[in-house]
């Protein structure tokens, strides 16, 4: 083999390898790209942005009128409403959900619509109040109204 055509075949080499990594790097910056729709008034909803992009989240927020169409929409069922909505891997997340349990749902891919902390309550993300904090459960849900603890906190 020449020179010259060593020369390309590495070239070539190195600009696929490139493409390679750029592709999965994008391809997990997309993963965790977090769709929020909330009302652009709702101090506590961007608050919890806050604390997703500090655990790494690539966030979009949608300012709305309404929440409600979007979480029915996404398949959250009335009994788990909070005050913003969100859509990340193909999962909705409903309220403050701790990223951590983001992360966990996923890692490990449940059958489910999503997870949820139905309310508003003190001491979740986005909801602290001081060291006044409430004890709350992180609740998986499907489209068909079923839903277990995922996690408690």
């Amino acid at each position: 083999m020449n020179p010259s055509m060593r020369s390309r075949l590495l070239r070539q080499g190195v600009i696929l390898l490139f493409s390679a990594s750029s592709a999965s790097v994008a391809l997990a910056a997309e993963k965790d790209k977090v769709d929020v729709y909330k009302s652009p008034a709702c101090g506590c909803c961007s608050q919890w942005v806050d604390h997703m992009k500090q655990s790494g989240f690539a966030v979009e927020i949608h300012n709305v009128r309404n929440v409600t169409p979007f979480r029915e929409r996404y398949g959250v069922p009335e009994s788990m409403a909070s005050c913003h909505t969100a859509m990340v891997g193909g999962y909705a997340i409903e309220g403050h959900v701790p990223a951590a349990d983001i992360k966990r749902l996923l890692r490990e891919k449940p059958k489910a619509t999503g997870i949820a902390v139905p309310g508003m309550v003190i001491g979740s993300p986005g909801m602290e109040q001081g060291s006044t904090k409430e004890p709350y459960n992180v609740v998986l849900f499907n489209a068909n109204g079923r839903t277990r603890v995922f996690s408690a906190h």
